[in-house]
């Protein structure tokens, strides 16, 4: 009997050994530790991917200029590749993407009531921040600003009084523009405290990211490393959740991420919406009919910056993207969206589906 079961102890062994068992991915939520560089892997093997159509999704990134691209599955790290010299400590502009971040220090600041988006601008901003008729500019309300609805010219990209024009009634139209910056100045005065103190404090900290603010005199943008941005994507895929804490409200964060207004109902606060009927871009009243980004799931919500910053969150699939890096086509740069996310998700969809 010891000889049977020594044998049958040996061939299990083997079986294991041989990994002749297939291997279950961990559909677990994972967070990485705050601080540290471990971060849990998974394989596109164990996803089931079409792993002989990476190679071509890398040398697709590689053509379009991309500095670093990560996809994270649960959490986990599925892909993570770096070009062009740049590594996992370099810090690279978020641009527009990082308007997702003051939407949700926005929310933040409103759940410990020390604002509340509903209210004018002119209660936490002193009376005749526009120069439009004071009738107009009471209208303006924290969420118009976080909704791109404030009526505002969007003419300039410099946000200075004597820019901040009368244009149409807050609410009725929709208007990509630098406006939004004056959330930065209404959570500031909310909270009584430096922007960046406050960010750092309710959201940056609590979630291990790293990287810093840019106050420029026309942008205001964030830099940060690839897997800070994949940080933040995460926390956006667990609708404001980071391990056992809740940092920003749940029911904030849906609302974020579905259709704000009418007119553009591919935008939501500070964040682009995929799967909807219509949508308007940058620099321009038309609107156009069907989804953002087609070939991408319908269910994708995205942080959009010039020059292809991109930050894709999924929650059907589980699933964040990270991609980094210059304009993929530098004669036609881009404010947000651009042609590249379409090209971008028929490679992706090539390896993932």
């Amino acid at each position: 009997m010891s000889i049977l079961l020594f044998v049958l102890l040996s061939l299990i062994r083997c079986t294991k050994n041989d990994d002749l068992i297939p291997i279950t991915p961990d559909t677990s939520m994972y967070f990485p530790a705050n601080t540290g560089s471990d971060w849990e892997t998974t394989s596109a093997t164990q996803l089931g991917w079409n792993t002989t159509a990476i190679e071509d999704l890398k040398t697709f990134l590689a053509q379009k200029n991309t500095k670093s691209f990560m996809i994270l599955v649960n959490g986990r790290i599925v892909m993570e590749e770096y070009f062009n010299g740049h590594t996992a400590s370099t810090d690279w502009e978020w641009n527009s993407a990082g308007k997702t971040l003051v939407s949700v220090t926005t929310g933040i600041a409103q759940q410990e009531n020390l604002l509340n988006i509903n209210n004018r601008v002119s209660d936490y901003l002193e009376s005749g921040w526009t120069n439009m008729p004071l009738e107009k500019e009471n209208m303006i309300t924290v969420r118009n600003l976080l909704t791109m609805t404030s009526g505002i010219s969007s003419e300039s990209q410099l946000v200075i009084h004597n820019n901040l024009t009368y244009v149409a009634d807050a609410g009725t139209r929709w208007a990509y523009s630098n406006v939004f910056q004056l959330l930065i100045d209404v959570d500031a005065k909310a909270s009584n405290s430096d922007f960046e103190t406050y960010f750092n404090e309710k959201l940056k900290n609590k979630i291990g990211m790293e990287g810093f603010w840019n106050f420029g005199v026309i942008f205001k943008i964030y830099h940060s490393n690839t897997r800070s941005m994949a940080r933040f994507g995460l926390l956006a895929l667990s609708k404001g959740r980071w391990k056992d804490e809740q940092i920003v409200n749940e029911n904030y964060f849906n609302e974020s991420t579905n259709t704000s207004q009418n007119t553009n109902p591919s935008y939501g606060y500070l964040w682009w919406l995929n799967g909807k009927s219509k949508y308007m871009v940058p620099g321009s009243q038309d609107v156009f009919q069907g989804a953002l980004i087609p070939n991408a799931p319908s269910d994708m919500f995205a942080a959009l910056g010039a020059s292809d910053q991109k930050l894709y969150i999924i929650p059907s699939k589980k699933m964040v993207i990270v991609r980094m890096g210059d304009s993929a086509d530098p004669n036609n740069p881009a404010f947000a969206t651009s042609g590249f996310d379409n090209a971008l998700w028929a490679k992706i969809n090539a390896v993932i589906n």
